[in-house]
């Protein structure tokens, strides 16, 4: 292990719209407020960051001429319910099936309602990356976060058991990745992962294959992974 998944990030043009929808739709509490950046937490242990980002261009799901780059799972108890709280909050139905529903958000964000009619409870399942290759990407941050692989399938992938904050990958043909930061090709999603020592961390991610980028500050350090996503490692505390 390099470090731990601390957050989950999504950029927003209007962060305060975003933060309640998520709250409205599935009960995360807000746990730090700045003018360019809001922290929720889920009732279910994750994080999530929303990041202003005045330039931000949302995708055009399903296709690959803006696409997500990244989308969050939600399980609920009822589909129907769960799209009539999300439509009402100021979300847009983008596709149904029987198991789930996807959902764009207010920033354009789409995600998925998925049934899990045994919990009462709206929970986060998991974040879900777009690769080109589900295995190679899969096996970077399984090294990164220190998670097993716990899935391979036709392009599919999972580190992470089930119930302690999985990432996920999902195979794309074409694949387009983002050019950070160019918003004409946005991030749209990053994580956060902590580390205690940015100078025995980097060497570590530049050896599986990640790339130093410019930015960062004294707190984190920018850098893409193999699918050329950008993530972060960060510290909480500076000596």
């Amino acid at each position: 292990m390099i470090g731990k998944l601390e957050m989950v990030v999504l950029d927003a043009p209007d962060i305060e719209r975003l933060a309640a929808f998520y709250r409205g739709l599935a009960g995360w509490v807000a746990s730090g407020v700045d003018d360019d950046w809001i922290t929720l937490d889920t009732p279910d242990g994750w994080q999530v960051g929303l990041q202003l980002a005045p330039d931000h261009q949302p995708p055009r799901w399903p296709g690959q001429e803006r696409p997500q780059q990244a989308h969050l799972d939600l399980r609920v108890p009822d589909l129907d319910a769960a799209l009539d709280r999300a439509v009402g909050l100021g979300g847009t139905l983008l596709a149904k099936n029987e198991a789930w529903y996807t959902v764009a958000d207010p920033a354009g964000h789409p995600f998925d309602l998925c049934l899990k009619a045994d919990n009462p409870e709206t929970t986060l399942m998991g974040v879900m990356l777009d690769c080109p290759d589900a295995k190679v990407l899969s096996a970077f941050y399984a090294e990164l976060l220190g998670k097993p692989v716990t899935y391979e399938g036709d392009g599919m992938a999972m580190v992470g058991n089930d119930g302690e904050q999985p990432v996920l990958f999902q195979q794309v043909a074409d694949y387009s990745p983002p050019r950070w930061p160019d918003p004409a090709h946005p991030q749209q999603f990053h994580l956060d992962v902590v580390v205690e020592d940015f100078d025995v961390a980097e060497p570590a991610v530049l050896a599986l294959g990640a790339t130093r980028q410019p930015g960062g500050g004294r707190t984190f350090r920018v850098y893409t992974d193999p699918a050329d996503k950008p993530f972060c490692l960060t510290r909480s505390e500076m000596p």
